[in-house]
């Protein structure tokens, strides 16, 4: 069981279900030619060139926010694609995203003559994905926003001072990966019990938004255009008093998700030793491949704790077909997934819960294999 390591830092998998990129209806014809330029630069690793195709497009009469969404967002979401089909490096990734970040700074931005509110945009805590954050930040700059950009991993008691300090109308939380989603919770709470509500918006948070409304939420936008649409139309409504994370979620008091979450090392490193015992080939692992296969172990564990807090096995059979799909592309048999499942399960038979999670991402991966063919 391993892979390619995924383009994204602090051992995150990247791009969970990478196709379903989430985009407004409205479209510019004239923004795919000018969005496959673009890609031909950053896929060039060319920042001048890059730089040229964005002002290129400005100088053609697309408007900004089209260059900054359709242009410059449709090229980030070709490089999520490509890294995802196994045809760019992790490097190339990291190059390329690094490239489609810093031509946003060629898009212009005019102070307006009246100022719509104060908006804060923010990556919630350990979420490294933060282009898509930037995205609606400076979609808010162009429609007239005053708009604090704090950009990736910022931590609750941060985001907090942060609010206080500027006097934010509206928070926006962006997170990436279903793994966000407990200290995505923490954040909103915290929010708002200091009267600020807050919109979140991202893939973490399921395409249709789901986990936003169970995390309570007071908005939901699934792309840039949307969440500046909802709000240009009225203030968000007010948050709720302050509450405990059981009132929103009354599961958690089985402490189910609290007992995997503080065990997940020892797990992860149960289950790696484990593996080794019973699948020998193993020995013929080289360094790169046992660092793989730990962090493939790691990846389960931190979804399956994700899955737990929501009450929701379909967010961890998700990402394992994900996952399964990832390692194809990569020569390694999704298959290869099953025994860490299994010994998962040794160690938490007596969480119901959890069980049942289990099961859900078995039945996605499929029947299970021969041990021997296991490499």
């Amino acid at each position: 069981m391993t892979a390619t390591p995924a383009p994204e830092r602090d051992g995150e998998p990247a791009r969970h279900r990478v196709g379903a990129r989430l985009v407004s209806s409205t479209a510019d014809e004239r923004a795919s030619d000018w969005a496959d330029k673009l890609w031909s630069a950053v896929r060039a690793a060319d920042e001048y060139w890059a730089q040229d195709v964005v002002t290129g497009a400005l100088d053609a009469g697309l408007p900004p926010e089209t260059v900054l969404l359709e242009v410059i967002g449709a090229a980030q979401h070709r490089v999520g694609i490509e890294w995802a089909a196994n045809r760019m490096t992790v490097a190339e990734e990291h190059a390329a995203t690094a490239i489609n970040d810093r031509v946003i700074g060629a898009l212009p931005v005019r102070r307006p003559d009246t100022v719509l509110g104060k908006v804060t945009v923010a990556c919630v805590d350990k979420e490294w994905h933060a282009l898509p954050a930037r995205l609606l930040a400076e979609t808010l700059r162009l429609r007239g926003w005053q708009v604090g950009y704090l950009g990736a991993q910022v931590p609750t008691a941060h985001l907090i001072s942060h609010v206080h300090r500027t006097g934010a109308d509206a928070v926006c939380l962006s997170a990436a990966l279903s793994t966000r989603l407990p200290a995505a919770h923490a954040a909103i709470t915290a929010v708002q019990a200091v009267g600020v509500p807050v919109m979140v918006g991202g893939l973490g948070f399921a395409a249709d938004g789901r986990y936003a409304s169970l995390l309570g939420a007071d908005a939901w936008a699934p792309e840039a255009r949307a969440a500046a649409d909802r709000l240009a139309a009225g203030p968000l409504p007010a948050p709720r008093p302050p509450h405990q994370a059981t009132d929103d979620l009354p599961h958690l008091a089985d402490q189910e998700y609290t007992m995997v979450g503080r065990t997940a090392r020892s797990l992860v490193r149960e289950t790696f030793q484990r593996l080794e015992q019973r699948f020998p080939a193993m020995a013929g692992y080289d360094d790169a491949q046992r660092e793989r296969t730990a962090e493939d172990i790691a990846h389960i564990v931190d979804f399956l704790a994700a899955a737990l807090y929501v009450d929701d096995c379909d967010l961890f059979a998700g990402f394992l077909s994900w996952t399964g799909e990832i390692l194809a592309a990569r020569g390694v048999p999704a298959l290869s997934l099953l025994p860490a499942l299994d010994l998962l399960e040794e160690q938490l038979r007596d969480f119901p819960r959890t069980r049942r999670t289990l099961d859900a991402g078995r039945a996605a991966l499929g029947p299970a294999p021969d041990p021997e063919t296991l490499e």
